[in-house]
């Protein structure tokens, strides 16, 4: 049986603005694989590690038909090597094993068997299998007992319960060899007749003279005027805005110690807000004295969930108000706050960090 602690390091969440999902790192060529539609519409997006490591990945060949995507990180992740199953022997009720990301939660494992190794779905070959595979799953691999990567998880019927599937890796494996004709890395996009690598836009392959469909798979994603506004504020503070990116115009990144995240709620407020740290167990009484008092005003204090957070809330039509710069000053404003008040709250109440802070 292999060790998935170790196995966890090389599958990683990937996040854009559209939403999340799963990769899994190949070491000895420097990339990660995943499914074109989980980066389709970004060239960059972000990768996180199982240690919440965020990492700006570009992404530099695609295969829209065989649903396959290469992202290069910008750093090299610490992993272990994993094996491919080059001999292709796999049978039916084989173990399997999911690993990623579903719905963006943490990381998961998920166990099943082989239903069918050979299960043909639009034209295409898939091993099926019923172990649980949910959205955020997509790009991660199937692994068999033996640790070896025998698949890319693709897809899950939305009508039908234990029925999963992934590409088989051969065909990861030939995606793989032609991505050595591109030894500098750039962005291609794979024609569909010939399995050229194409570098730019254009209506014929050059290799084989097929007609293409590929011009949409150049553009990068067009972002709203919120986002927009949004991603600038992130500028500012030295945030990277794809590798705070966390789902559609959700965004969510660290100050200091302190996560930041900034979204739309209700479709009518945009709420920048931070879970800071525990309620105290033994200073509670002066730690509530504190709270009421509104001391960092113009944001709040509130508690959920035992949390005590720091949030600020602005209806989305102030946004393309007089108020706009100052808006914008109030979100970087309260970034900086957070950064610095979980500690006074951590030094001064003996509250217990957040578990989703990164204390210093």
């Amino acid at each position: 049986m292999n060790n998935f602690d170790e196995l966890s390091k090389n599958v990683v969440k990937i996040n854009t603005s559209k939403g999340s999902g799963s990769g899994f790192y190949i070491k000895d060529n420097d990339i990660i694989i995943t499914n074109h539609h989980v980066v389709s519409g970004h060239r960059s997006v972000a990768i996180e590690t199982t240690n919440k490591d965020k990492i700006k990945s570009n992404v530099i060949q695609v295969n829209p038909l065989l649903d396959i995507a290469f992202l290069k990180p910008s750093l090299p992740l610490s992993s272990i090597n994993i094996n491919f199953n080059l001999q292709n022997k796999i049978s039916n009720r084989e173990k399997v094993f999911i690993l990623g990301y579903p719905f963006g939660m943490p990381f998961t494992i998920t166990e099943g068997i082989i239903s069918s190794t050979k299960q043909l779905v639009n034209g295409q070959y898939y091993i099926q299998t019923d172990a649980a595979i949910n959205p955020g799953n997509s790009g991660g691999p199937m692994i068999n007992n033996a640790g070896e990567i025998i698949g890319i998880t693709t897809c899950k019927l939305t009508q039908a319960e234990n029925m999963g599937f992934a590409l088989p890796s051969e065909k990861l494996i030939d995606e793989l060899e032609i991505y050595k004709k591109n030894p500098s890395s750039d962005y291609s996009v794979k024609c569909p007749s010939c399995n050229y690598l194409i570098f730019e836009k254009t209506e014929y392959c050059e290799n084989c003279g097929a007609k293409l469909d590929i011009e949409k798979f150049f553009d990068d994603i067009t972002l709203s005027s919120l986002a927009l506004f949004i991603e600038e504020t992130l500028k500012k503070m030295d945030i990277d805005p794809v590798i705070a990116r966390h789902g559609t115009e959700f965004w969510e990144f660290h100050k200091g110690s302190a996560l930041i995240r900034i979204f739309i709620y209700k479709n009518s407020y945009l709420f920048t807000t931070c879970p800071m740290v525990k309620l105290t167990k033994t200073k509670i009484n002066e730690l509530y004295k504190y709270l009421l008092s509104n001391p960092v005003k113009p944001f709040n204090l509130g508690i959920y969930l035992q949390n005590v957070f720091l949030s600020y809330r602005i209806h989305l039509s102030d946004i393309d108000s007089i108020y706009k710069e100052n808006i914008r000053n109030n979100i970087i404003n309260l970034a900086n706050k957070a950064d610095e008040l979980d500690n006074y709250l951590v030094d001064n109440y003996e509250c217990e960090w957040s578990d989703e802070a990164k204390p210093d």
